[in-house]
């Protein structure tokens, strides 16, 4: 069995992430938060379901005799329970950025293997297989023993469940006076800071801490591509002029701090 698990991706940037993969206990306790509200929609839906089809059935039989309607009405509610049992999962994951409810709770979320958002193929697989991941713990024994921690469900889509908390310590890097006068500017503009994941914010924070060891050239260009990509992540569509991208790039992180506080 593993713990704090961790796996290393390099970014397109040649960024290095680390995440943390979300282990049984945090998947298990999202699982039984979707469950529980699963169970309460479909419960709910069988309920107003089968006073609807009595309704039918009822008018049907005075209308056609020995119609069987009732079978349809039944197979409507098996097929409506199936939609509701997988579509729950495909549309939260592609919606929320690989979360479901459980999964938000649980702070954890579905990423590809790569460490980018999920697609709705993906979703789709991972919902799809779900049932047999549930059959005789299957999922939870893969889980346990696999070395990246997947169901059958995340080998076949190529994803992975990652925690998505991340620390908010000090900065152990220096940020300029110039920065935090940025910070308050991007605060009360349009930008969305909900917007930025937490592996963009942890590309953003490596940049900041390894800069100083990178060629001057590199730093640039670095910075600012990564200047560009957040910008239009945050929806910002013009800065304050002479600002430059390491500025921009220390002023949004301390800002995407301050506005999850």
């Amino acid at each position: 069995m593993h713990f704090f698990n961790r796996i290393t991706h390099q970014t397109p940037e040649s960024v290095e992430l680390e995440f943390t993969l979300a282990g049984i206990g945090s998947r298990a306790w999202a699982l039984l938060i979707d469950y529980h509200i699963l169970t309460f929609l479909i419960v709910g839906f069988l309920f107003i379901w089968s006073f609807i089809a009595y309704q039918v059935v009822e008018a049907w039989s005075r209308i056609f005799r020995n119609a069987d309607v009732g079978l349809w009405m039944l197979a409507i509610a098996f097929l409506v329970t199936f939609f509701l049992y997988t579509g729950y999962f495909v549309l939260f994951e592609t919606l929320w950025q690989g979360q479901t409810p459980g999964k938000r709770f649980a702070k954890i979320r579905v990423v590809r293997d790569d460490g980018r958002l999920v697609s709705i193929q993906q979703a789709i697989l991972r919902s799809l297989l779900r049932p047999f991941d549930d059959i005789l713990f299957l999922g939870a024994f893969l889980i346990i023993f696999g070395q990246r921690e997947k169901r059958l469900g995340d080998l076949v889509a190529g994803t992975i469940v990652i925690q998505t908390e991340i620390s908010h310590t000090s900065a152990n890097f220096p940020i300029s006076d110039s920065a935090y006068d940025l910070m308050s500017q991007l605060l009360q503009s349009e930008a969305d800071f909900s917007q930025i994941l937490p592996d963009d914010f942890a590309v953003i924070r490596e940049y900041l801490q390894r800069r100083k060891a990178m060629s001057k050239q590199a730093q640039e260009q670095l910075s600012l591509e990564l200047a560009k990509q957040t910008k239009k992540i945050i929806a910002l569509e013009k800065l304050p002029q002479a600002v430059k991208p390491d500025t921009f790039l220390e002023a949004v992180y301390l800002a995407y701090q301050q506005d999850r506080q």
